[in-house]
């Protein structure tokens, strides 16, 4: 059950940042050319969470500790 708590943490952060991604892409008063704030930094810090987000479900699913 080692496996578990990485695992969770994984879905947690891929939810934490599928609802950052939502909730800041959603501005009924924007135009297609205009971003939020902060949006071009966000977007590199969802890039950079991704790969360490897949790894640990890769680790979390792998059969190699069993």
């Amino acid at each position: 059950m080692r496996h578990a708590p990485r695992c969770a943490a994984a879905a947690v952060t891929l939810a934490a940042l599928a609802a950052l991604a939502t909730a800041c892409g959603h501005d009924d008063a924007a135009t297609p050319s205009s971003t939020p704030s902060g949006y071009a930094d966000m977007k590199q810090k969802v890039a950079a969470a991704e790969p360490a987000a897949a790894a640990a479900d890769r680790d979390a699913t792998s059969d190699a500790d069993r």
